[in-house]
């Protein structure tokens, strides 16, 4: 470039900063005008060059500045109004489906940025022999190359409804969760179609846990159906944590004392002193199959034997008496037990599987196993001797025939029975470590052992936890100067454990890191049961009292309680059924004569069953003791405590 094209550029660049600083003084605002100046002048830059590198002519003196740049002005706001129905078609053509004139618009796009790209850097690589400062040529290289990028992106979108089948596009749908699929759904039409697919949500509530045994047939609008069992378990999670719902009280009136319940599900199976057994629909209370007939051998016995252990799943439920007899009936007919058998001494433990007939009994060091076959017909699978009483026995859920497993403690030793084996299988024994408690899941079995004797110096009590597949040792966890009175694996979120200790604390470990995550201070004599889901624990303790807690917060949110030991804790999503069975079992003195051993009231012990999804504004769902007022005769002191919390709900005390 000539010296003398250089001068008159440099003397044309003066004056239209001379020109520009003239406008700036006429306007409102300082600093915009400033930033359009700026970009003004780099603009009139770039065009002041691009005829300078290619042809090298002497600029035209016969303009003025102010001219051209209105010119220039005017010129944009045309071109942007000629350009803007364009960007309007493609936007119209996006929501429609149509691709072959985006493709085409596309491309000239690519092509023309593509040969602005060229001259910007042929400008910048001009600007930089002649020594003058270009601080925005990069940022409008990047802004270019971003809008190239997001017209690749809006390319991929009307290809995506066309090109794909429906059943792929609906493969792809099923990884979202229900966020994402309410945004796609305003994309286009075709995307709301997919996004509103009955399959799709039909999944997710499945995944969820609603509705487990329905068909995508069974409801019109999977979207609406999981909408609404949503606002249902957040209404249920909110009467959790307030304790409003409907309380009902299983009394059986004309029984003796209560000796063991189980429940499982709607039904609830408790027995008696007095020999009977008794079946609880909570679904349909007025199931005919609620008393249950004995076999005829314990039946025709004077004194009737008393009921040692009952245990229930969702078909069948079974009875062990102290004289040794078994019973097992089914629920759906109810009457005359399906299956029995006499052992020769008294049943230490039973065990029902909750997802398959199977049942395992041991009495003293004898174990035996029984199932149903596939027409019903019930047949003893295998039966085996110990060298040591059976203490505690658990049937291992998921686990079905012909190999139903079952983990089982007797002493310091901790056993798997596997009916396809000789003899079980020893997984843990350490002598003068007694097991305390015991349960299982579908791969792991946790125990809590005792530590005496010369072992106390290397630490406090232990659970350890086992794999079943491999029968090695997974972890151990816990450091406690009690012993492990009850633990729950089966019904705990995955990876966590919790546990009760007679050194009053309720405990949650976390079996992947090896450590406690929740100890809480409950029960001054010691933890009798304890369940934990997601977020809340239940614990029952020796005392009678029933703590409701938050998890996360380790808060106690409310508590309840009755004068006998809580023995049984099962609850689900709206159910919570606690069960408190007196310790003696012939209470004397309850009643005028020592001669008639009808127990008092007060003396049976008492199930509880808890249901938070219905109202508790409902006059019916009060107990009958928080109806009453504190003048009548059977409302006793020891529960008068009961009714504080209703006054305000029934308004029955003015």
């Amino acid at each position: 470039m000539a010296e003398d094209e250089l001068d008159a550029f440099r003397k044309r660049w003066k004056q239209e900063l001379t020109c520009k600083k003239e406008e700036q003084r006429h306007n409102s605002s300082s600093c915009d005008a400033a930033g359009q100046s700026s970009k003004g002048e780099q603009q009139r830059y770039f065009e002041n060059l691009k005829p300078l590198s290619k042809a090298s002519s002497p600029l035209k003196p016969e303009e003025s500045d102010c001219t051209k740049e209105r010119r220039c002005v005017d010129r944009g706001g045309q071109t942007a109004a000629e350009e803007q129905p364009k960007y309007m078609s493609i936007a119209h053509s996006l929501l429609d489906g149509r691709t072959s004139p985006l493709l085409d618009r596309i491309q000239e796009e690519r092509s023309r940025r593509k040969r602005q790209y060229h001259s910007v850097t042929d400008v910048c690589r001009s600007a930089l022999q002649l020594q003058q400062p270009q601080r925005k040529t990069k940022k409008d290289v990047e802004l270019v190359d971003q809008l190239i990028q997001d017209l690749n992106e809006v390319n991929d979108i009307p290809f995506f409804d066309i090109e794909l089948p429906y059943e792929l596009a609906l493969k792809i749908f099923q990884h979202l969760n229900c966020t994402e699929l309410g945004r796609c759904a305003q994309v286009s039409r075709a995307w709301r179609v997919l996004a509103e697919d009955a399959v799709l949500w039909f999944k997710i509530c499945m995944r969820e846990g609603f509705h487990q045994d329905a068909s995508v047939s069974d409801s019109p609008c999977w979207k609406s159906t999981l909408r609404d069992c949503r606002n249902s378990a957040k209404n249920v999670c909110s009467n959790w944590k307030n304790r409003v719902g409907s309380i009902t009280q299983l009394q059986f009136e004309l029984g003796k004392v209560l000796c063991d319940v189980s429940s499982c599900d709607n039904f609830v199976l408790a027995g008696y002193t007095s020999g009977d057994v008794r079946l609880w629909d909570t679904l349909h209370w007025d199931s005919t199959a609620s008393y249950l007939k004995t076999n005829s051998l314990s039946a025709n016995s004077e004194p009737r034997p008393y009921v040692s252990h009952v245990q229930v799943n969702s078909t069948v439920a079974a009875a062990a008496y102290e004289d040794g007899c078994v019973d097992l009936w089914s629920i759906e007919t109810g009457g005359e037990p399906l299956h029995h058998y006499q052992t020769p001494g008294r049943i230490q433990a039973l065990a029902v599987s909750c997802d398959s007939p199977v049942m395992c009994s041991a009495a003293g060091p004898d174990i035996r196993l029984d199932a149903a076959d596939d027409h019903g017909y019930w047949r003893t699978l295998c039966q085996t001797q110990l060298s040591k009483a059976v203490e505690n026995l658990v049937l291992v859920p998921g686990s079905r025939q012909p190999s139903p497993l079952a983990t089982l403690s007797a002493g310091e030793d901790v056993y798997l029975l596997d009916p396809r084996q000789e003899e079980p299988q020893m997984l843990h024994s350490v002598y003068g470590h007694p097991v305390t408690c015991l349960d299982a899941s579908a791969s792991l079995v946790a125990f809590g052992v005792k530590r005496t004797g010369w072992a106390m110096h290397d630490g406090g009590n232990k659970i350890h936890v086992y794999s079943l597949e491999m029968g090695k040792p997974v972890v151990c966890v816990g450091n406690s100067p009690g012993d492990f009175s009850c633990i729950n694996l089966r019904d705990s979120p995955p990876h966590l454990l919790v546990c009760g200790n007679k050194d009053r604390r309720v405990r949650v470990f976390d079996l992947r890191a090896g450590s406690s995550v929740v100890s809480l201070y409950a029960h001054h004599l010691g933890v009798t049961s304890v369940q934990a889901d997601d977020w809340k624990i239940v614990s029952g303790g020796g005392e009678g009292l029933v703590c409701v807690w938050e998890m996360r917060m380790g808060a106690k949110l409310w508590e309840m309680h009755n004068r006998h030991p809580v023995r049984h804790v099962r609850f689900n999503t709206s159910t919570l059924v606690t069960a408190n069975v007196p310790d003696d079992k012939s209470p004397r003195g309850a009643c005028i004569t020592d001669d008639d051993l009808t127990a008092h009231r007060r003396h049976r012990g008492v199930i509880c069953h808890y249901d938070f999804s219905e109202d508790a504004l409902s006059q019916d769902h009060i107990l009958p003791i928080c109806r009453s007022d504190y003048t009548e005769s059977h409302g006793y002191n020891y529960n008068i405590g009961l009714a504080v919390p209703y006054d305000r709900l029934t308004g029955s005390h003015p």
